[in-house]
């Protein structure tokens, strides 16, 4: 395992992992066997990168992620402290994919616009999700295993399925919320209180 000096701590690197000169890894993170980090993006500190996962050029990836085998995070992706990316998970960057342009020319750079995912912070995508470009997963937000997001997801929600719905509320410790009377909810995992209010969820 290779290290990358900053300061006192130091990153670690994977003989087997590709980790472009040019972008930037943060003391204690850790980049395992066939990962890729492309060029131009940073991966906060005390983060992991899994076996084969894919970081594009230029994202930007907060402190303390983990970022699980084999997920692929196109660029021009924004990931704040705290996420969860679970393994095989997609975050997408083109809503209208083609290979070729109208004309039959394969496409470039030039000839499309990519539009980023933003995970807030805390939040935590499951196994084998797929998120649209474009979409916002709020803070300590869940998306289940499998779900595919076409849109925004509000601060502590849980959405499932395909497409993806709201199918509750998780606390930040990503238990599910019990009703505690109207507009209500608690955390059995740590106590916290929330209050509902126009389809919002916040701590009380």
């Amino acid at each position: 395992m290779g290290t990358v000096e900053d300061g006192a701590a130091v990153a670690r690197i994977h003989p087997g992992a590709d980790v472009d000169g040019r972008a930037v890894i943060g003391a204690g993170t850790t980049v395992w066997h066939l990962a890729q980090v492309r060029e131009g993006a940073v991966v906060g500190a005390d983060c992991v990168v899994g076996r084969g996962a894919y970081i594009g050029p230029g994202v930007r990836i907060g402190d303390r992620v983990k970022v699980q085998n084999h997920a692929l995070v196109y660029e021009p992706a924004v990931v704040e402290d705290g996420v969860f990316i679970g393994p095989a998970a997609v975050l997408t960057n083109d809503r209208y994919p083609r290979a070729v342009t109208p004309d039959g020319r394969l496409k470039g750079q030039l000839d499309w616009r990519p539009e980023a995912v933003t995970l807030r912070q805390g939040c935590s995508v499951g196994g084998r999700a797929v998120l649209v470009a474009g979409v916002t997963v709020g803070r300590w937000a869940l998306v289940a295993a499998g779900a595919v997001v076409h849109r925004d997801v509000p601060d502590f929600a849980l959405v499932a399925g395909v497409p993806a719905r709201r199918i509750g509320w998780v606390g930040r410790a990503g238990e599910p919320l019990r009703p505690a009377g109207p507009g209500r909810w608690h955390c059995p995992r740590t106590g916290e209180d929330y209050r509902e209010t126009d389809g919002t969820l916040a701590p009380r």
